[in-house]
């Protein structure tokens, strides 16, 4: 059985609903401090079309370090979370918010010690993929 964030060839050809709850999965092992959840809306290794998710984060959980090839627009859905691109300070976000991380970009996003986080992540393909992943955040990063 493959990853929630294997590609598949392309968008939907046709209209297509996606009901709340419908193909809410846990994200793979390997992308963050612990278990999260994501309902995977768009999936394509098709140059140039989007991948979106909606990813909902339990308290404390936040990704590794991770880029994406044409960027990445993150809109704050509920809770409380944190943001950080390398280099930088992490920052508070809120429901509402909206961040764009720029290609190649490393960064981090999860959610607050005292909060759940929930977030619409939206991001283009390039070369067949719309990610890369990398280390964990340690603790003095955050």
């Amino acid at each position: 059985m493959g990853s929630v964030f294997d590609m598949l060839p392309a968008c939907p050809q046709t209209t297509r609903v996606f009901r709340a709850g419908e193909g809410i999965s846990p994200a793979p092992a390997g992308v963050s401090n612990g278990t999260f959840d994501v309902q995977m809306l768009l999936s394509s290794c098709s140059e140039g079309e989007m991948t979106a998710m909606r990813a909902h984060m339990p308290p404390g959980i936040i990704t590794h370090w991770h880029s994406h090839p044409r960027g990445q627009l993150l809109f704050v859905l509920n809770g409380t979370g944190h943001a950080q691109r390398m280099g930088d300070e992490a920052v508070a976000l809120y429901a509402g918010d909206a961040v764009w991380f720029a290609p190649d970009e490393r960064h981090w996003h999860g959610a607050a010690p005292e909060s759940s986080f929930e977030y619409l992540s939206i991001q283009p393909v390039k070369d067949g993929k719309a990610v890369d992943w990398f280390e964990p955040v340690t603790p003095e990063a955050f």
